[in-house]
């Protein structure tokens, strides 16, 4: 039987230290893992991800007319946080997670800058292969199942292409920001059910909130596009330019170089 003392031990919270520890092992494994690997990977999480948009399409095209705009939102929001639990609980290789966690091998001098880039590369297309998959079959699927009309598609789309480059870069680095964190606190947690729950918060914030995330982003705009709603591909490259451009701003610069920084700097003191 365990003793109180080793109650305690187990319910108590992960030193800064030991997360940053464990994300720049992690980080470092996933950095030296075979191409075919990462990509593989890499598609699977835009495949999963992209569930994500297509819940939220189901959900506008039911609530359509019988509820509330804002009880619309909160239940988009919520379904857009199933497809980020699929990836994160699966741990398949999703770019914006790996703007934070690939760095920090980098910053601790474990990995080389060709090594970081190598990943980002293969991960980010791999992941927007399988969001582009993902969207031609929604587009198809959802209205042929009456489950999605086409019209919520392009709500969708034109949610993330409507606005000028900045509001998307800047938008961007908000949700590149809230990636970061997800998986600085998913490294945190101790259980499953505590990764689920901190998934859940972040992911359906950035719904709620409908910051741009360059992987979802993709299936939300290409599925518009798939579907004739007006979307064109111009519309659909710039969103992806200014959306990744921030995300990974967001990801490197507010967590991996700050979360590094402060424990570094507090076991110099």
């Amino acid at each position: 039987m365990a003793t109180s003392h080793e109650d305690s031990d187990r319910g108590a919270l992960k030193s800064y230290r030991d997360i940053l520890r464990q994300q720049i092992d992690q980080g470092e494994i996933e950095t030296n893992r075979s191409g075919v690997g990462l990509f593989m990977s890499g598609l699977s999480a835009g495949l999963d991800l992209s569930f994500s948009v297509f819940l939220s399409a189901v959900i506008f095209t039911v609530a359509a007319g019988s509820a509330p705009e804002y009880v619309r939102a909160f239940l988009m929001a919520n379904a857009y946080s199933v497809g980020f639990i699929f990836v994160v609980l699966g741990r398949s290789e999703l770019f914006t997670e790996h703007t934070t966690l690939a760095v920090l091998p980098l910053l601790n001098r474990r990995t080389t800058l060709t090594s970081l880039l190598r990943l980002w590369l293969l991960v980010y297309v791999s992941n927007l292969v399988g969001a582009t998959l993902f969207a031609a079959f929604a587009a198809f699927i959802g209205p042929a199942f009456h489950a999605v009309t086409p019209d919520a598609f392009g709500y969708l789309a034109q949610r993330s292409v409507q606005h000028s480059w900045w509001t998307i870069t800047l938008g961007a680095v908000l949700a590149g920001w809230l990636m970061g964190l997800l998986s600085w606190l998913v490294t945190a947690a101790r259980d499953t059910i505590s990764q689920i729950v901190i998934v859940w918060l972040v992911t359906s914030a950035i719904g709620l909130a409908h910051l741009p995330h360059c992987i979802a982003g993709t299936t939300e705009v290409l599925s518009g596009l798939f579907a004739g709603q007006g979307i064109t591909l111009a519309d659909f490259g710039h969103f992806l330019l200014w959306s990744t451009i921030g995300n990974a701003a967001g990801g490197v610069i507010f967590v991996a170089i700050i979360k590094y920084t402060h424990v570094v700097r507090s076991e110099a003191d």
